[in-house]
């Protein structure tokens, strides 16, 4: 039993230290492409005046939560509810959302701090596997040495995810770790959970082998006396 779930463990063992070495290599923040990206500037209440939030909540049946923000310079209310999400110019009022390309290329420029230039914007409703996200969303891409590729929700007004080339190289890795093929974020999907129940019983069935060896005398050791040195051979 014993060898046999080593044989099973054994490519699965290699694969888990290989990406546990691999997603170690490289900085969270490198991943994620958070060191291209702008810091949002701290909100600042020093408007003239605000449109009243009643008015956003009319203007958004079912809004259940209303807040201020900065957005691209400008005083703007988020709001989200059973309809989902909206953006409001705090001073008129105005409805921004959901986006349309010029904005979306402004949240796009502001947003990316990397050496390159905004090559491409699409809306896109079926997105590749790498953004997991509700959509409609926009696709901004860009030409720098990593690849990046911002998606903007039309609806929020924000980047919903930022990947670059470290970050599908981790990906690829992350899923082989987890061993989730298909959405690559279940960790406690039921082959990692087979493959962990098989790594137990391995290591409880090596330590058996141990105990019953060591019980049964396989491991006493001997005392092996050194041997007498010969006598010189000599006449007389």
């Amino acid at each position: 039993m014993h060898r046999w779930l080593g044989l099973i463990l054994a490519a699965q063992v290699l694969l888990w230290m290989t990406s546990g070495v691999v997603m170690s290599w490289f900085p969270i923040g490198k991943v994620r492409g958070e060191t291209a990206a702008a810091i949002e500037a701290p909100l600042s209440l020093a408007a003239t005046s605000y449109f009243p939030p009643g008015g956003v909540a009319a203007a958004f049946p079912g809004a259940t939560e209303i807040r201020l923000k900065t957005w691209l310079g400008r005083t703007v209310y988020s709001v989200k509810g059973e309809a989902g999400a909206a953006l409001f110019d705090a001073e008129t009022g105005e409805r921004l959302t959901p986006l349309p390309e010029a904005l979306a290329k402004k949240v796009a420029a502001a947003d990316f701090r990397g050496e390159g230039d905004l090559k491409r914007l699409v809306l896109m409703n079926n997105p590749p596997a790498e953004y997991r996200g509700p959509t409609p969303v926009w696709r901004a891409d860009f030409t720098d040495a990593d690849k990046t590729r911002l998606y903007i929700s039309p609806q929020t007004g924000e980047v919903a995810a930022r990947r670059n080339r470290v970050w599908r190289l981790y990906d690829f890795f992350w899923m082989l770790h987890i061993m989730d093929y298909d959405e690559r974020e279940n960790f406690n999907n039921p082959l990692i959970r087979a493959f962990a129940l098989t790594g137990f019983l391995f290591a409880l069935s090596g330590v058996f082998l141990v105990v019953t060896r060591i019980a049964g005398g396989r491991y006493k050791a001997d005392i092996v006396r050194p041997k007498p040195a010969p006598r010189p051979s000599g006449g007389g």
